[in-house]
């Protein structure tokens, strides 16, 4: 198994992925390397320990950004990482759950371990200008997200995932 550093993987329309990705990576301190998902690479993945994949949800599905990063990426590196750990975080509107499925179905297929539940972050935005707005993220979240970067960082590290 890899002991490389936590990835935090991250694509953000209106800024709640990015600022949760973000927050996460801080408290992973030197345990952890932020990529937009756009910039990661099969090599990426390869060197990481394990993976926290944040991105919204748009349209039931996960943003394209991140679509594309998993097409581009499943089989360079399909029975390579195979019981690597990893966490997700979707910001949503109202539901999230479409973009946890598709997350989690490539995530079973590339044999990874979850090791957290599933985070949806609510921005409770319904209509098109609340949807299109850029968001903040309230305090009580990043300070969570600062936790799961930490523990994620350190379970890995100490080669408890």
């Amino acid at each position: 198994m890899s002991t490389g550093p936590l990835l935090i993987i991250w694509h953000s329309r209106t800024g709640t992925s990015e600022q949760i990705a973000r927050a996460a990576n801080r408290g992973s301190e030197e345990g952890g390397r932020l990529m937009r998902a756009a910039d990661v690479s099969p090599e990426d993945l390869l060197a990481a320990g394990g993976y926290l994949f944040c991105c919204p949800e748009n349209l039931a599905s996960m943003s394209g950004e991140m679509k594309e990063m998993f097409d581009r990426c499943y089989y360079p590196v399909l029975g390579r990482i195979e019981g690597r750990p990893y966490a997700t975080v979707i910001a949503a509107g109202s539901d999230g759950e479409g973009a946890q499925r598709q997350i989690d179905r490539i995530a079973t297929g590339w044999r990874l371990k979850r090791v957290t539940e599933p985070w949806i972050e609510m921005m409770d935005a319904q209509e098109p200008e609340e949807i299109l707005a850029p968001k903040t993220v309230d305090e009580a979240s990043l300070e969570r997200a600062v936790e799961l970067g930490a523990a994620l960082a350190e379970g890995i590290a100490q080669g408890i995932f």
